[in-house]
């Protein structure tokens, strides 16, 4: 899928990153790697919500937002072989 915006690396690469500690945490057992991974996505959370690059688009932030997540949503190859 292409998007309209042009994403930095950075941020894409947290928005993949959330969405691969979402996946692994929805498979774990262990409740100490549970709470490893919960920080985790609290910590991309915000790396992502406070990017710079959101101020860059005022009044399109939202569907921004949208489209990053879409454009990232898609599991690594490797995981969807399995």
């Amino acid at each position: 899928m292409t998007s309209s915006y042009d994403f930095p690396d950075d941020l894409l690469q947290a928005q993949h990153t959330w969405y691969a500690t979402y996946r692994q945490l929805s498979l774990e057992e262990n409740p100490s790697q549970t709470t490893v991974l919960r920080r985790t996505l609290q910590r991309l959370s915000v790396r992502i919500a406070t990017h710079p690059y959101w101020a860059t688009i005022p009044g399109r932030a939202p569907a921004a937002r949208m489209a990053l997540k879409q454009q990232t949503w898609e599991p690594d190859t490797e995981e969807a072989r399995r």
